[in-house]
């Protein structure tokens, strides 16, 4: 009965240190609304090319520009949905959605992910396209990679996935597209669905 006891107190422990050190109220819906929004942003893209009558390569900057706009959009989406359904969870879990282990989620996610993106804008204003979608998901994958610690450590394997799924692309350049339609279409509706069926479902 004691050493029940004690194990008992050893847990709680451990939950409150991980509690402390890690924010643990992402919420897996949010990823599985990255994924669909990602999906629905591709689906246009492609639109967007396909009536342009232009190969990717050669578009002019109206279609460029739209196609940016369109990234953009998916981006400010996944973010908002990300904030509102994890600020609920962290609301229901008791937790505070900006603490100390929040701040360094965001900042550690931040760091290869803002990196990344200024070296594709640069590359993009180079006119160098070819590796984009490849630059896209490497870069997102060692973000996630970057933040797993201070958060639940899954999403150290989904950015993994991105990361392998960036090297493959790299070598088949001409499929970016897809590879770009799966990585943060895809497989952010796997992973979010298995956790969310993990962890927040009751």
């Amino acid at each position: 009965m004691e050493s029940k006891k004690y194990l008992d107190d050893i847990s709680e422990i451990k939950n409150m240190m991980n509690r402390s050190s890690r924010f643990i109220s992402l919420s897996g819906l949010s990823g599985v609304m990255a994924g669909v929004y990602a999906l629905i942003g591709a689906g246009a893209a492609y639109w967007l090319v396909a009536t342009s009558g232009r190969a990717y390569l050669v578009l002019d900057s109206r279609i460029f520009n739209l196609i940016l706009l369109d990234l953009a959009v998916v981006a400010f989406l996944s973010v908002l949905t990300a904030y509102f359904l994890t600020a609920k969870r962290a609301r229901k879990n008791g937790e505070k959605i900006w603490d100390a282990s929040s701040k360094r989620l965001v900042i550690n996610f931040l760091i290869p992910l803002i990196t990344g993106g200024i070296y594709i804008l640069i590359k993009l204003n180079s006119h160098h396209y070819g590796l984009t979608g490849s630059l896209m998901l490497i870069f997102y994958g060692l973000a996630l990679i970057n933040a797993s610690k201070y958060t639940i450590g899954h999403v150290r394997y989904l950015g993994l996935a991105e990361v392998l799924l960036g090297l493959i692309c790299a070598i088949y350049p001409g499929y970016g597209f897809w590879f770009w339609v799966i990585g943060f279409g895809v497989l952010h509706i796997i992973y979010g669905s298995l956790m969310y069926f993990k962890h927040e479902r009751s």
